[in-house]
């Protein structure tokens, strides 16, 4: 779906119906018009320019699993929006399929935690915020709620004792009032809090702080809060400070908002596609650096790919089923898969990726629409990029 919506009523694209294909198609990259959103400013400073050292990467083939394709099967299989690869800073593919622009904002999902964890390492850096130190000292409202004694490190890595059910696929499941609480989600009569921040109040505990890592989307809304009172600023201002400005970002980014302003820090973030290219540039190791692009830490970027000491033991003792890689964790709202390479990637459902490979100096962002939250393109993704990563480095591409 691409254009203006198919305005028949069978066809209408809703706030009910925004998430589910083929809505999506063109929801992704219209959400402005379904959900409020506050503005990331890209101010008025220089736009930090790409140059551009174009190539073919559609012909280069690579094995995920039983399937032998191509990059350009790959990207036609896994309802691609955007694609783009960095190659040493320069643009060598920037691709756009349906009806997407390089000026459309598309929706980030999960990407988003990456962002704005990276406004904590800059806080960190600048000494505004511990890390360390218990949620409810930096925000006291949080105390006597279910993350009184959670560290901010705990809902950066996904590890506070907080219960929240985030299958997608169930009506009942706390991810569906918290999303009728962020206005993704067409109210009903059953009561629910005003705002996320009355939200947070009402969840409980089902273990223990800085336990197994559990992935939980509504541990980032509670960071983000604890940004803000951190800085004294709003979420998407301080985004705009700290990250989007510096990075010299081409356009305006956006963010989703609840109906008292609070932002959906965890998957609410609109972004184009070379601006999402240039945050993994933030991330793309001391090659990067030396070229600039040093708007985050360099300890916490370390810290990121080292990870907690524990940090793999809480990582395979997750709920859920994990394709395991010896040493691979979550940090600071990053999937490190391989921290020996170093390959680490912000991920978010239905498709949104941002992949770093730091010695080859790859970096990686593609935008999709894929039909169901979790699919098994995944795996078919990634496999391709670290296939595109290697031909580079090689010189094959």
């Amino acid at each position: 779906m691409s254009g203006a919506p198919p305005f028949a009523p069978a066809n209408l694209v809703t706030l009910a119906n925004w998430q589910d294909p083929p809505s999506n198609r063109w929801s992704f990259q219209h959400l402005r018009e379904l959900v409020p959103t506050a503005r990331i400013s890209r101010g008025v400073g220089q736009v930090r320019r790409l140059p551009r050292a174009e190539l073919d990467l559609s012909g280069i083939r690579f094995q995920s699993g039983e399937h032998d394709l191509t990059v350009g099967e790959m990207l036609a299989e896994s309802y691609t929006d955007g694609f783009l690869v960095l190659h040493r800073g320069r643009i060598v593919t920037e691709q756009y399929f349906n009806g997407m622009n390089e000026d459309t904002p598309h929706l980030l999902m999960s990407v988003s935690k990456s962002v704005v964890s990276t406004v904590a390492g800059i806080q960190a850096g600048q000494g505004l915020l511990d890390v360390a130190a218990r949620v409810e000292r930096v925000v006291p409202e949080l105390t006597g709620t279910s993350f009184e004694g959670a560290t901010v490190q705990d809902l950066l890595d996904m590890r506070a004792g907080t219960h929240f059910d985030e299958t997608y696929d169930n009506p009942e499941s706390d991810v569906r009032t918290y999303e009728r609480v962020y206005l993704w989600r067409p109210d009903t009569a059953e009561a629910r809090p005003a705002d996320a921040l009355a939200y947070y109040a009402t969840l409980h505990n089902d273990g223990p702080h800085g336990g197994p890592f559990r992935y939980r989307s509504i541990l980032t809304d509670v960071l983000g809060w604890v940004l803000e009172r951190a800085a004294g600023a709003r979420l998407h201002e301080l985004i705009a400070r700290l990250v989007w400005q510096p990075m010299g970002a081409e356009f305006d980014a956006e963010i989703t908002v609840d109906a008292h302003g609070n932002a959906m820090a965890d998957g609410g973030i609109c972004a184009t596609l070379r601006d999402l290219g240039r945050f993994g540039l933030l991330f793309g190791g001391a090659g990067a650096r030396s070229r600039g692009w040093s708007v985050v830490p360099s300890r916490w970027i370390d810290d990121t790919i080292a990870g907690a000491p524990d940090g793999p033991e809480a990582f395979i003792a997750a709920e859920e089923p994990l394709r395991y890689v010896p040493g691979a964790h979550y940090r600071n709202c990053w999937w490190v898969a391989e921290p020996r390479v170093p390959f680490f990637y912000a991920a978010g459902i239905n498709g949104q990726h941002v992949f770093v490979d730091q010695p080859r100096q790859v970096v990686v962002a593609k935008l999709s629409t894929w039909p169901s939250a979790l699919h098994p393109v995944s795996q078919v993704t990634l496999d391709g990029v670290k296939a595109i990563a290697a031909a580079l480095a090689s010189g094959r591409a």
